[in-house]
Parts: C-alpha cells; sequence; structure tokens
C-alpha cells in the first residue's frame, strides 16, 4: 500500500481499509433547505441533503455532494451499507483517496 499524498484526518467518521479504501460513515437529514456537512452525529458526519428520500434519490444526491466536497470524481464514491437509512457508509476507492481533499470533510 502507498503512503498517501493527503492524510486522512483523525476523526471518528472515516476508517481506512486494509486495500485502502476509506469507509465513510454518515447520518443523513433528508429534505433540508440546502446540502451541507453539519457536525457530527453519534459518531458519523451528519449531512443535511436537499434531496428527498424517494427512489433513492437522496443516496445519489449524498454521492454526489461527496465526491464533489472531496474534489474526486463520482465514480469512486459507492453506497457501501444503509440504502433505506438514515446511517449510510460510503467507500471512497483508494485511487481517489491519494488526491481526496480530506480537510473540507474535516471542518
Amino acid at each position: 500500500m502507498k503512503p498517501l499524498i493527503t492524510p486522512i484526518p483523525d476523526v471518528a467518521y472515516l476508517r481506512l481499509e486494509k486495500a485502502g479504501n476509506v469507509i465513510v460513515d454518515i447520518h443523513v437529514i433528508p429534505n433540508a433547505s440546502r446540502t451541507q456537512a453539519d457536525g457530527i452525529h453519534d459518531g458519523a458526519l451528519r449531512v443535511r441533503l436537499h434531496a428527498p428520500p424517494v427512489d433513492g434519490k437522496a443516496n445519489l444526491a449524498l454521492m454526489a455532494w461527496l465526491a464533489d466536497t472531496l474534489d474526486i470524481a463520482k465514480r469512486h464514491v459507492t453506497l457501501v451499507r444503509g440504502q433505506t437509512s438514515k446511517r449510510k457508509q460510503l467507500r471512497i476507492a483508494a485511487t481517489a483517496c491519494e488526491t481526496a481533499k480530506w480537510a473540507a470533510l474535516a471542518q
């Protein structure tokens, strides 16, 4: 495993896997007035989503928001757990972890 160019912040909601991928724990609040990170909730990053929780729209919006925030391609973000739950786990591919702007999530 190569060392990361941009180090991952030491926060509870980010976990590095052995393969080099990063798991992001997120607590989603749908139907917000705008999409933004809003602190920590039970060890997960709380994200207020503008999208409604209908037909997977919130999941797609969350993955797009995370990719945009980290400045990586959307194809590098996948939903691991929480398809219909407010608590979700997203995986960032190891190839994108090297250049992701992690500081944008840690603020």
